[in-house]
């Protein structure tokens, strides 16, 4: 079905897509539930999980010659194929870790040390990774931190609000792709090109993290130098990070074994059940794309396919849960729910979502909300993740609705209903 913004996978198509993941609508010990806090934690694909377990369980390891173990090797190239698949990355290195939080404090660390500049630009919406990693070393290094606001109607940074704190002698500019707290999408294309055309040396840094499950990443194209994202909140698994790095950025003084290359990012020995995963979540996006023959050779076109497919069907999803149906109101229109954030235009959002309850605070709601089987997530401003963001727009916390491609309009219409009835309990 097509909608204003978006078009529904088929019927058949998403009970298939439901098929490949674990606890689509149940939770592990078999209760019925609505899962809405895949900003948190994505559900898992199956494939992925079963590739990582298979992997896993061998004793070979992959830096040595035997049969089993130059196996191992193999499924670790395809996966750093992979991961430059996800990239759209031909040159630059990859960095993996424990986590993207780590790489990306590792990486403005690293910035830090080589930049030329007397400033550095973030946004208010940033990850405290990123975020405190910048103010720490921007404080080292004696550099004024700028901090850009966000626009309190659409949920994020303009790109003028951006630009207009960025001159000759900013050294690093620090912007995430996507807003963990108001799923809006930041214009990363526009933004570095008007930013190097005021200092073409700028480190530019973003954080991919809440997007990528949601749409492609360019940072190659874009000419950003780092951008990170964690499998596990694509479809993946926990404790594994990854990041690339351009190539001006691959070669500067890193950790690293001093007999390997100068833009070598891998220390030690790789968990090859982690490269397996991602290899299976790349594999599973371009199985949901529809492009012809001659196109279909590129791994890549495949991957932009199936990722924008999804797009559309989250942003079809999007337009229902904010609008409702001819059954349903939409949580723009249920007395009691106010949504922050709203940008009218879902082209510029992925799908995330804030919401206020007027009549309780966002933890008594997220209580309400799981009573009734909807697993959601409050960020609020007592908590270190979500204080400096909820505040900027003059919120004591929000409701955090993540769902998925997954999920089907009627579940959508069962979220309203439920929204409805909790928005009407006054204590």
């Amino acid at each position: 079905m097509q909608t204003k913004y978006g078009k529904l996978f088929s019927e058949q198509e998403l009970s298939e897509i439901r098929k490949k993941f674990y606890y689509v609508d149940e939770d592990v010990e078999g209760n019925k539930r609505l899962f809405f806090d895949n900003a948190g934690g994505s559900l898992r694909l199956k494939n992925a999980e079963e590739a990582f377990q298979r992997i896993d369980s061998m004793p070979d390891a992959s830096e040595h010659s035997n049969k089993l173990a130059l196996m191992l090797a193999e499924v670790e190239e395809q996966g750093r194929k992979d991961m430059r698949v996800i990239f759209n990355a031909k040159k630059g290195a990859i960095y993996t870790g424990y986590t993207a939080s780590q790489l990306m404090m590792d990486v403005v660390r690293i910035l830090s040390e080589h930049a030329k500049g007397t400033n550095c630009v973030t946004t208010i919406l940033e990850h405290p990774s990123s975020f405190d990693a910048i103010t720490m070393y921007a404080a080292k290094y004696g550099r004024e931190l700028r901090v850009a606001e966000a626009n309190k109607q659409t949920g994020g940074i303009d790109v003028e609000t951006i630009i207009s704190l960025i001159d000759k002698n900013t050294a690093i500019l620090d912007c995430m792709v996507a807003s963990n707290i108001s799923g809006h999408i930041m214009d990363i294309e526009t933004i570095v090109k008007k930013a190097r055309a005021i200092n073409p040396d700028i480190f530019i840094i973003c954080d991919a993290v809440q997007h990528a499950p949601h749409g492609t990443l360019n940072p190659e194209e874009f000419g950003v130098d780092a951008m990170n994202f964690a499998p596990y909140k694509f479809f993946g698994i926990r404790g594994f990070g990854l990041m690339y790095v351009s190539d001006r950025v691959a070669t500067l003084e890193h950790h690293k074994l001093s007999g390997k290359p100068a833009n070598d990012w891998e220390l030690g020995s790789p968990c090859t059940a982690n490269f397996a995963a991602v290899s299976e979540i790349v594999n599973y996006v371009c199985s949901l794309a529809k492009i012809d023959d001659k196109q279909a050779t590129n791994k890549r076109k495949l991957f932009e396919n199936g990722m924008e497919r999804i797009a559309e069907h989250e942003r079809a999803l999007l337009e229902i849960l904010l609008e409702g149906t001819e059954k349903t109101s939409g949580l723009r229109h249920i007395a009691g729910i106010k949504v922050l954030m709203d940008d009218e235009d879902l082209n510029k959002r992925d799908l995330i979502i804030g919401i206020e309850f007027t009549s309780m605070t966002c933890t008594k709601a997220v209580e309400e909300l799981e009573k009734r089987q909807v697993v959601a997530f409050e960020r609020a401003a007592t908590s270190m993740y979500s204080k400096r963001m909820v505040e900027c727009f003059d919120s004591e916390g929000v409701v955090r609705l993540s769902p998925l491609h997954v999920n089907t309009p009627e579940e959508i219409e069962q979220f309203l209903n439920i929204a409805k009835e909790v928005a009407g309990l006054k204590f």
